[in-house]
């Protein structure tokens, strides 16, 4: 756990983390990756060891440069993934469709999604 620069509050921070191992990942050194993203070396040192966070803009900037979803810089892996264990292996299963088949999957989602909140919608009245 981390405290962060503007707030008392204590948080799991992975940030730091995976903004080194990123950058790593990509063999790009420090001062490469300030460049890209147009900040001072001294920023993603500071990011990289927790000192500071970056802001909105920045953070968008780092996800460009490494080739990777915001989400992928801030939140642990299990964070983002689904909680119910059968439905974590049926998507995990997804990787193998081909395109077409994934289409069909995300349409089916979404007419799901959509009168799930049409019943809630519904039932708010």
């Amino acid at each position: 756990m981390r405290q962060t620069q503007s707030s008392t509050q204590w948080r799991a921070m992975p940030f730091p983390e995976q903004l080194f191992s990123l950058r790593k990942a990509r063999n790009l050194s420090q001062k490469a990756l300030a460049e890209m993203v147009k900040v001072h070396v001294t920023q993603i040192q500071r990011y990289e060891t927790g000192q500071i966070q970056p802001n909105l803009a920045v953070l968008k900037r780092l996800a460009i440069a490494l080739n990777v979803s915001a989400d992928t810089l801030i939140f642990d892996e299990h964070e983002r993934a689904p909680k119910d264990e059968g439905v974590r292996l049926i998507l995990q299963a997804l990787d193998e469709f081909t395109p077409e088949e994934l289409a069909t999957v995300k349409n089916v989602l979404q007419g799901l999604v959509l009168q799930h909140q049409a019943r809630r919608w519904a039932n708010a009245s």
